[in-house]
């Protein structure tokens, strides 16, 4: 009976929750189904007035006061008008009987229990029950719509991954000590939509579709005519339920990403897929699986090689204490922190017990571990693999993987090989040499303790090292050979290697590998084995002294001695002396040689304070120095800045000596500078219309000059990084740094004081701070990445979308203009973020391609960024002019 009555009681809220959207007649049709859908008495139909519902609703209260005797229920939506019904019929109670302002009492003749109807106004289902989605609604990303569960531990929406990067996910709801969340479950992971017009719904139909404004990205497939609720329990499962049936029609703990909850079946359906990195939460290369022998498995899965590393490849299921036997493939970790597998693989956290959150996750390194909540902080409980360097593909290809307990894990490259990409370790190495010259060419370098498991191109047992080299020279796709005593044959076995993956160093090893390498890198090896001393013999003659030997005194040996001491310190004394007249009073010829090197006039401080009459006219100002407005002794107009750093005046004449040997029409030009005292001042062209911030600030730029302005600095970035003599890092690109002068043409300021960074490599690029301005900074800056031309790539692109929106990302860091996703967005869309000085302009394909060029320039990864050279190809390209023009 208790069954009905629930059964009855959601039909009946699910109905007032149809009603209270503004559809009567479905619920209607649905729930009560009277034979007049004219006897629904509805009253004033306004967002926030009252709604109520005659008493033909007791159509749905006929089985209800059979069973349920002096019920009240308290329904969100209140009846007003009365309606006799031929089933049952509801009397009001008379007003002097029941409490003021406490709602509409009913009494059913049927059954003769009375009913109270409460008055609430119409506010939106979100809020009335936060843990519940109905049929028709939808959860918006501007909104900061969410659904909770009862207990609040968990919470469904969407978050944001990224720069206006969003994913509808499940997290848990209470923030860490560092104030991020942690994800348990992402819809679309590696499909983030856009920060702007984006919602989760549930259709009519019962089909859960996320939207990336009107583009679908995700969606269950689920359909039902019965009626459902999205709703987010307090386990973390977000379930689609089919009130009539009470069942689950859909739910998240079917699809898990890379991680399971406490009593969240693991089944041979399901996967955990490990995300790329710590900032990546898109699919990784690691998934824990059922494998076809009922074996739960972990794979490393990239695109050159597959391979299984846990549990060790090289044992039998059985040796490994697995059964595969049981085919049913189901695996859980319930709330005490015991795990339990089908496959006889079991184990229990350390902190075992109901008093702690636990969650089950396959990490960005490949390994499962059990985090237990503590403090608002994950405490590792067990981990799966507790040798680092023995999780496949950490390192990538023609990597060698080392562990030190004071240093973790650590990638290296191997003799003759460089690495891909210093910030991703996973990408591995690559040959610095031909790999297809002649096997005349090579020879080998010995690796003891290093294995490479896999990729194996023959096996050659009971082989001799020589012949085992012979076997590698003569095939062009042997990288190298894995030579060892194999305990089983008694003798020593050798294998071929077509590709060097899973590199591991570790001295208990028995190993030895020999890398293939042209015979010239050879030579230059210098092998270093820790345990390996070397003995020192010297081979000097030691005198013994004799006491019966007698010292000779000679008198005139001795004045000689002293002599010449004295005289090689009055020497000694005289050249210092004479060094330092000389130095002294040819200070200044070589303050004027220094001068003429670096090309620019040498002020003194008073000439400085002459022309700037006292650094009375201040026209800017900014992190790097004051500027002010100068006039020379030849009427020239100039900007005299004070720095602010204390460069040493060695380093300061060293900036000014590059500063002086670049020259582009799109830089600003360097008159001369002083450095006497503690002052650092430079002089430079003065600009009449000061700078790209106040131009956009003034409303001054059309959109054919914004593209100019956008074209000229690409040009003088590109200079620096790709032209000049020594490149050169901007490291603060910025509106307030690209000055314009009469006819707006474009030159960019404040290059010359950055670090120089080497144009053979990213070895030099290390800065020993942060560099930029906030909202213009490239994510390098942050993650510690290396530094290299891409920073200034990045700035550039958040410069071009200011001028495009005219929204500055200092005082709006979170405008989702600049984004990804608005190469999707109509012609509209577009011109809806458009700055309202060029909204009207005709040139919609010189914005539209700008828009293109800028999204390209902010990508996160530094290695999709283009070029400053390719900017301006793309900036430049002919079809430019045939769509705008």
């Amino acid at each position: 009976m208790v069954k009905d009555v629930d059964k009855i009681l959601k039909r009946f809220l699910w109905c007032l929750g149809e009603l209270t959207r503004g559809k009567a007649k479905v619920a209607w049709k649905q729930i009560c189904k009277p034979k007049k859908e004219g006897s629904l008495g509805i009253k004033d139909f306004g967002e926030w007035n009252e709604l109520y519902v005659t008493s033909y609703l007791c159509d749905c209260f006929v089985p209800f006061c059979e069973k349920v005797v002096k019920k009240s229920v308290q329904p969100s939506a209140t009846p007003t008008n009365q309606t006799n019904n031929a089933s049952a019929n509801f009397n009001r109670v008379p007003d002097h009987k029941r409490n003021v302002g406490s709602g509409s009492t009913l009494v059913c003749e049927h059954c003769g229990s009375n009913v109270t109807f409460y008055h609430f106004p119409i506010i939106p289902t979100a809020l009335i029950s936060p843990s519940v989605l109905i049929q028709g609604s939808s959860l918006h990303v501007e909104k900061e719509d969410y659904l909770v569960s009862p207990s609040r531990q968990f919470t469904a929406g969407f978050h944001r991954i990224g720069l206006n990067a969003y994913s509808f996910a499940i997290w848990f709801s209470e923030p860490m000590s560092d104030g991020s969340h942690t994800f348990v479950w992402m819809a679309n992971r590696d499909k983030p939509v856009n920060g702007k017009r984006s919602k989760f719904s549930l259709s009519k139909n019962g089909n859960l579709v996320l939207k990336d404004v009107n583009r679908r990205i995700w969606t269950t497939n689920t359909q039902s005519s019965s009626p459902l609720q999205l709703k987010l329990l307090d386990s973390g499962n977000l379930v689609l339920e089919e009130l009539e049936k009470q069942s689950y029609l859909w739910q998240s703990f079917s699809f898990p990403t890379n991680t399971i909850l406490p009593n969240q079946p693991f089944t041979k359906d399901t996967v955990l897929i490990s995300s790329k990195s710590s900032t990546n939460v898109s699919s990784g290369f690691y998934k824990l699986y059922f494998d076809n022998d009922n074996v739960i498995r972990l794979l490393y899965n990239n695109d050159a090689i597959t391979s299984v590393y846990w549990p060790s490849p090289w044992l039998l299921p059985r040796e490994a204490g697995r059964s595969t036997y049981n085919s049913s493939r189901i695996a859980m970790l319930d709330s005490n922190g015991h795990f339990r597998s089908t496959d006889n693989f079991a184990f229990s956290t350390m902190d075992d017990g109901h008093t702690h959150q636990r969650r089950l996750t396959l990490d960005v390194d490949g390994n499962i571990r059990v985090y237990s909540l503590h403090k608002r902080s994950w405490i590792v409980s067990w981990q799966a693999i507790s040798t680092a360097c023995a999780i496949h593909g950490i390192c990538g290809p023609n990597s060698l993987c080392t562990y030190r307990p004071q240093l973790g894990r650590i990638c290296s490259c191997m003799h003759g090989y460089k690495a891909k990409n210093h910030s991703d370790s996973s990408l591995g190495c690559e040959p610095i040499f031909d790999p297809n010259q002649h096997h005349d060419n090579y020879n080998f370098i010995r690796l003891p303790y290093a294995e490479f498991y896999g990729s194996d191109l023959v096996s050659i047992p009971g082989a001799s090292l020589s012949k085992c080299k012979i076997a590698c020279l003569d095939d062009v796709n042997c990288k190298a050979f894995q030579f060892s005593f194999g305990v089983k044959i008694g003798a020593f076995e050798c294998y071929t290697k077509s590709s060097l993956f899973n590199g591991y160093y570790y001295k208990a090893n028995s190993f030895v590998t020999y890398l293939k390498l042209p015979k010239i890198d050879v030579l230059s090896y210098h092998e270093n084995v820790a345990n390996e001393s070397l003995l020192n013999c010297s081979n000097s003659i030691i005198e013994l002294k004799r006491t019966y030997d007698k010292e000779s005194t000679n008198i005139t040996l001795k004045f000689m001695l002293w002599f010449s001491i004295i005289l090689g310190v009055i020497e000694v004394a005289c050249f210092l002396l004479i060094y330092y007249v000389t130095m002294k009073s040819s200070d200044a010829t070589n303050q004027k040689y220094l001068a003429i090197a670096t090309g620019f006039r040498r002020f003194t401080y008073d000439e400085i304070m002459k022309a700037s009459q006292k650094f009375r006219d201040e026209i800017g100002r900014g992190g790097g120095g004051v500027v002010y407005k100068g006039i020379l002794p030849d009427n020239r107009a100039v900007a005299i800045k004070r720095l602010h750093q204390a460069f040493g005046e060695d380093e300061f004449l060293a900036e000014m000596n590059t500063i002086g040997r670049i020259n582009h029409k799109n830089l600003i030009e360097t008159y001369g500078y002083c450095a006497e005292g503690k002052h650092r001042i430079l002089v430079y062209e003065y600009m009449e219309n000061g700078s790209l911030a106040k131009s956009l600030g003034a409303n001054q730029l059309d959109c054919r000059k914004r593209f100019e302005v956008a074209t000229g600095v690409a040009k003088g970035l590109a200079y620096l990084h790709e032209e000049c003599l020594e490149w050169v890092l901007h490291c603060d690109v910025k509106p307030h740094n690209i000055l314009l002068d009469a006819d707006y043409n474009p030159k960019v300021a404040d290059f010359g004081l950055s670090k120089l960074f080497n144009q053979a490599g990213i070895e030099n690029s290390v800065f020993s701070k942060i560099r930029g301005t906030r909202g213009y900074m490239a994510p390098e800056w942050v993650f510690n990445l290396p530094i290299t031309s891409k920073v200034d790539v990045y700035s550039y692109g958040m410069v071009v979308l200011e001028m495009i929106t005219g929204r500055s990302p200092i005082s709006d860091h979170e405008s989702d203009d600049n984004q990804e996703e608005g190469l999707g967005w109509t012609e509209k869309q577009i011109m809806d973020i458009l700055d309202h000085m060029i909204r009207d302009e005709t040139e919609k394909g010189l914005v539209k391609h700008l828009l293109k060029v800028a999204l390209q320039c902010v990508e996160e990864d530094k290695d999709v960024r283009p070029t400053m050279s390719e900017v301006v190809n793309m900036l430049l390209s002919p079809e430019i002019d045939d769509q705008c023009l």
